[in-house]
């Protein structure tokens, strides 16, 4: 199984990136992890353009034959077995790629909710795009958990 995520931004905070390469590791367990950062744009007095711009490097970026969940406030909540039970179905249907994106903090450009197949939201709450990011790790580990039976913390 092979999962990529797109971010915008760089982890700088090592509480941050320890918490990444914590589920990085766990999840070499059950699948092959891309993540590929992208540089967060300036913001200028020109929020949509910047936004376009983050939006078409990130389209660039998608591999091909990727199932894309885009991660916005907008998007569908699931708890965690309903999550899974997505994660099972893509990969049921087809052995392609899971592309998850996650914007910077103007959010993500109208294109790329375009070429999702699923929109995600993790709560009602806003979290920063770099919390977001452990966030999504911990929750796709604990997917595989789920889908394999394997005991893990509620």
């Amino acid at each position: 199984m092979k999962v990529t995520i797109i971010a915008l931004g760089t982890i700088k905070e090592s509480y941050l990136k320890d918490a990444v390469n914590e589920y990085v590791k766990r999840l070499s367990k059950y699948c092959e992890l891309k993540i590929i950062e992208l540089p967060d744009k300036s913001i200028i007095n020109d929020y949509e353009k910047v936004k376009k711009e983050e939006g078409e490097e990130i389209i660039k970026k998608i591999p091909s034959n990727s199932y894309v969940i885009c991660c916005d406030e907008h998007g569908k909540m699931l708890d965690s077995v309903e999550f899974a039970s997505k994660i099972n179905d893509i990969y049921s249907f087809s052995s392609i790629n899971i592309c998850f994106i996650i914007g910077g903090s103007l959010g993500l450009a109208k294109k790329v909710l375009e070429k999702s197949n699923f929109i995600l939201s993790f709560s009602k709450m806003t979290f920063t795009h770099k919390f977001a990011r452990v966030i999504l790790l911990e929750q796709i580990y604990r997917a595989f958990k789920i889908l394999n039976n394997e005991n893990y913390h509620k």
